[in-house]
């Protein structure tokens, strides 16, 4: 049986591609020296000759020059694509060290993200790449309406699974690196990201070249000065042992109720609530400009949203729910053409899977139980506690026809299938009286109340001459949207918003997915 491959990583890869002869000077020359009295330090070897492709993330790029008609400028060495495409950055210098197996290369270039309906500045610059066994990073100077952050690691890079390809005059190619958005990446875009958002993939090439000579920076000492001897150490005096301490009593067993069969029996529901904010990064945006008004039950908590129950079946034996919330939530932002609404949000579950279905109703109709979200119950309990079965924070991912709805004709959905929504909590009770969890939030109201505030836009537009008015949180800004609200708004284009910018226009329409 052939033994399986291992990946390379990219100081292996580095390394083999020298030993092999691939620079001037080979690994095997270059160890041989000081084969005498002592072992010299591993040598550090030249990379030169790097590139970078690296786009950011795609969506970002398309809402600059799409909804916030903006400018995106490469210069200083960086390029970019045709058709908005992704970024070089060229001229990589850097090192591979033979010891640690790290490597540093650095580029030239930045790119800079503007627009002046929206107020943001954001440029990138003095871009490296670090790598060290099966993980990296990419490193940059960031600005944000100019205040700069300083040498920060934008995007985490993930080498386990890439495999070095060759490119010309012996270079090394590593394609398609995945990246991640790190934490303090997120704090350089204003939070308009989240960590661990997946960002475009990386693609790097570097050629090996020869060892480096550091220069010595040390001045040569007198040999006729024998300096002053170093005092010795006083010996320490022996710790004293410490006293063995006493053996805790063992704690009796916790006593564990055992739940009512009217519990774990199928159906029976008297009472329930679902919590859910559909995507923080979206009802940002909508805050910026719009509204998010609940109405036939459903409340305003911090997290999002609370949906009453209606009906549901459940049993705890089998791990299976199917229960219905009523309720909705309805986002408007006239100025950016927003009106979705969400209601009737049902959940089925069966073990450790689940799918949560919407009602999503535009100008142009309802679009009636869309599978919006798969859930991840592999983590959650269905067994009763105090009379409640709670489904808490149960991870959701959006499916393609969840991404539909945020659909258009120009640009299709910038939320992609897969992409990480809020989680999900559900509580249901067999009994009634039983106290359901209250929630982490505060009570928004019921009817028509809003969520984000009631702030909209004077002239159709933000940013320009527009004023933030109502009695939302942004009215006492002044006569502008602020800058750093508005780079909440190009956080819906990371994630989202650009495509719920044309929700109305969506190719579907009254169409169930």
């Amino acid at each position: 049986m052939a033994a399986t491959r291992r990946p390379l990583t990219l100081a292996a890869a580095v390394a083999t591609a020298v030993a092999l002869g691939a620079s001037a000077l080979s690994l095997p020359a270059v160890a041989a020296e000081g084969s005498g009295e002592s072992k010299a330090a591993p040598p550090k070897l030249e990379l030169k000759d790097g590139t970078l492709q690296w786009g950011v993330r795609e969506s970002f790029r398309k809402y600059v020059v799409g909804m916030a008609q903006g400018k995106i400028k490469a210069e200083g060495g960086a390029t970019q694509a045709a058709d908005n495409g992704v970024f070089t950055f060229s001229d990589g210098k850097g090192t591979y060290d033979t010891g640690t197996h790290a490597t540093d290369t650095a580029f030239k270039g930045s790119v800079r993200f503007t627009s002046t309906l929206h107020k943001f500045d954001i440029s990138i610059a003095d871009v490296k790449v670090r790598t060290k066994g099966k993980t990296g990073a990419i490193r940059a100077d960031v600005t944000l309406n100019g205040a700069v952050q300083n040498d920060i690691d934008l995007a985490e890079l993930d080498l386990s699974a890439v495999r070095p390809g060759q490119g010309d005059g012996g270079a090394m190619v590593f394609k398609d690196i995945p990246a991640t958005l790190t934490e303090k990446g997120a704090k350089a875009f204003n939070g308009m990201y989240e960590k661990g958002e997946k960002l475009d993939p990386a693609t790097l090439t570097v050629t090996p070249g020869g060892p480096v000579t550091d220069k010595p920076t040390d001045k040569p000492t007198d040999p006729t000065d024998p300096g002053k001897p170093s005092k010795p150490a006083e010996p320490g005096k022996p710790a004293e042992p410490s006293k063995p301490s006493k053996p805790s009593k063992p704690s009796k067993p916790a006593v564990t109720s055992k739940p009512t069969p009217s519990q774990k029996a199928a159906g029976g529901v008297v009472d329930g609530s679902l919590s859910w904010g559909l995507k923080e990064s979206f009802r940002k945006y909508v805050s910026t400009g719009g509204k998010a008004t609940v109405a036939g039950g459903a409340k305003k908590i911090s997290s999002g949203y609370r949906f009453p129950h209606t009906k549901a079946d459940l049993d705890s034996d089998a791990k299976k729910v199917d229960a219905s919330f009523g309720g909705s939530v309805r986002f408007t932002y006239p100025a950016h053409g927003i009106d979705m609404k969400f209601s009737d949000l049902k959940v089925r579950a069966n073990g450790a899977k689940g799918t949560l279905l919407v009602d999503v109703t535009t100008p142009k109709g309802t679009n009636n139980d869309v599978k919006f979200a798969t859930l991840d119950l592999s983590k959650a309990s269905y067994e009763p506690k105090n009379d409640v079965v709670l489904l808490d924070k149960v991870p959701a991912t959006l499916t393609a026809a969840g991404a539909e709805q945020f659909a258009n004709d120009t640009t299709g959905s910038p939320y992609p299938a897969g992409e990480k929504l809020d989680p999900v909590t559900v509580a249901l009770s067999a009994k009634a009286g039983a106290e359901l969890p209250a929630g982490d939030g505060t009570d928004g109201g019921t009817g028509g109340g809003e969520a984000g505030g009631t702030g909209t836009t004077g002239s159709g537009s933000v940013g320009g001459g527009g004023s933030v008015g109502g009695t939302g949180s942004l009215a006492a800004t002044g006569s502008s949207v602020p800058s750093t609200a508005l780079l909440g708004a190009a956080g819906v284009a990371l994630a989202a918003g650009a495509g719920a910018v044309v929700a109305a226009r969506r190719r579907r329409g009254a169409e169930a997915v």
